[in-house]
């Protein structure tokens, strides 16, 4: 009896201690998205990011990224292209999650600030019109609702809608956009 008691002890230690811990304080990720944004003409328009995470308390996390947003505007036949190029900063707050942290839900409040590019800088067009939006920094503040999912002890996948919302432009001011990412935690 003794045996199976010993036994039955030894494989329910060898399961709680090979079951990882997940977003464990001070752990560091690195994270890859991409998305589509989500405006009026969706599937030419585009973002990529990369952003490093800081594991706080209580599945929240320090944000900080890099980004490149890529859309056009249609002028007769001509598509003329907007490229910003920001940074930000913020924290996510864990909101749902099971006990162990395979699935969450988490809301987070950035800051942003960056550059504008219309046109590559070129102001006038092919038929003698002159763009009267001028490249200039941005600056502004963004959200984000993401839901992730480990798919081991080290990858995280994740699904995003974010937006931005960004003054210093004179293009639009509210930036909606819809993504996926994988982050792999150190």
């Amino acid at each position: 009896m003794k045996k199976y008691i010993y036994t039955v002890m030894l494989i329910f230690m060898a399961i709680t201690v090979t079951q990882a811990q997940r977003m464990l304080p001070k752990q560091k990720g690195l994270e890859v998205s991409t998305g589509v944004l989500s405006d009026d003409k969706i599937g030419n328009d585009y973002y990529i990011n990369i952003a490093m995470t800081v594991n706080g308390k209580n599945g929240n996390y320090q944000l900080w990224a890099l980004e490149y947003t890529h859309q056009y505007h249609d002028y007769k036949d001509l598509r003329i292209p907007q490229e910003t190029y920001t940074a930000e900063g913020g924290y996510s707050f864990f909101l749902l999650g099971d006990t162990r942290k395979n699935i969450t839900l988490n809301f987070g409040i950035t800051s942003v600030v960056g550059y504008e590019s219309i046109n590559r800088g070129e102001t006038m067009l092919y038929d003698g019109a002159k763009i009267l939006d001028e490249d200039n920094f941005v600056y502004g503040a963004g959200g984000r609702l993401t839901f992730e999912t480990y798919l081991s002890d080290r990858f995280v996948l994740i699904l995003q809608g974010r937006t931005k919302v960004l003054w210093g432009t004179d293009l639009e001011q509210f930036r909606p956009s819809a993504g996926i990412g994988l982050r792999f935690n150190f």
